[in-house]
């Protein structure tokens, strides 16, 4: 239920978050958000990409496949989403850069991101596969 109502919430985040972060890679394929406090999050949406998963999340009645993301426990997930976490006024993240907030960890490379929460769990993304752990 935490997953649903971060996405339908997601365009109201920075209300409800602590703190709140948008970032893209250096193409614009790859925009994420990240969002500490009740609804604490990282979440990253893809443009383009051959996808991976192919079964919809248990439930879903919103878009899916090119969503992922990860809580502060637990591991990375196939989101279903009904809105974007898209952001023009977001940061670039370079190549072989890191971000932080609060548990969450993501790290852009050439070959995609990678995004991570206190126990290791996450996703590694690229417009040629996508990983969930």
């Amino acid at each position: 239920m935490i997953r649903l109502a971060f996405a339908l919430t997601l365009l109201a985040a920075p209300a409800f978050a602590d703190d709140y972060l948008a970032f893209h890679s250096p193409s614009g394929n790859i925009q994420c958000a990240m969002m500490t406090g009740d609804y604490a999050q990282v979440r990253c949406d893809m443009s383009s990409l051959t996808p991976t998963y192919r079964k919809a999340p248990a439930n879903c009645e919103f878009d899916w496949g090119s969503s992922f993301a990860v809580d502060a426990g637990g591991q990375g997930y196939l989101a279903c989403v009904s809105d974007a976490v898209a952001d023009p006024g977001g940061i670039e993240l370079g190549y072989g850069k890191s971000i932080s907030l609060g548990p969450f960890t993501c790290t852009s490379e050439k070959s995609g991101m990678e995004c991570t929460n206190l126990g290791g769990h996450g996703f590694k993304i690229s417009k040629a596969k996508q990983k969930l752990f």
